[in-house]
């Protein structure tokens, strides 16, 4: 069972890395199985990313560099995006791929940068839709 306090705590800041992307998120992980989600925003946000320490941003970067040297293609596309959501910058997310590149292959790398490239167009095409006013 997961600490109440703890959840609370993950939800709120997973909430500040996922922004709007918030209810999409955890139904991913509920999908997967409710207690999933619980651990996540549990143990995961409210233990182990609101531990003090490092900044959420370089924790960010070194997820990435993780889960780009593991193959794990969903924790990726989200993690790309709460990086940005925590205050990296593209350049730094690419260069943490061609980092990986040396240590964990350059298959790696490359499905790594493609991953930061979709989710680089996704976001400039959203903020160029909300621009024009569409939802």
């Amino acid at each position: 069972m997961i600490d109440k306090k703890a959840f609370d705590k993950g939800l709120k800041l997973l909430k500040k890395m996922t922004g709007e992307r918030l209810e999409e998120v955890r139904r991913s992980f509920q999908e997967a199985d409710p207690d999933f989600d619980q651990y996540v925003v549990g143990f995961v946000a409210g233990d182990i990313w609101a531990r003090g320490g490092l900044d959420l941003k370089t924790r960010s970067l070194c997820t990435i560099a993780a889960v780009t040297a593991l193959g794990r293609p969903s924790a990726l596309n989200l993690n790309i995006h709460m990086a940005l959501e925590n205050g990296a910058t593209e350049e730094e997310i690419v260069e943490v791929m061609f980092q990986m590149g040396v240590y964990a292959g350059f298959p790696a790398c490359w499905e790594g940068l493609q991953a930061a490239k979709r989710v680089f167009a996704e976001r400039k095409g959203r903020k160029g839709r909300g621009k024009r006013g569409a939802p």
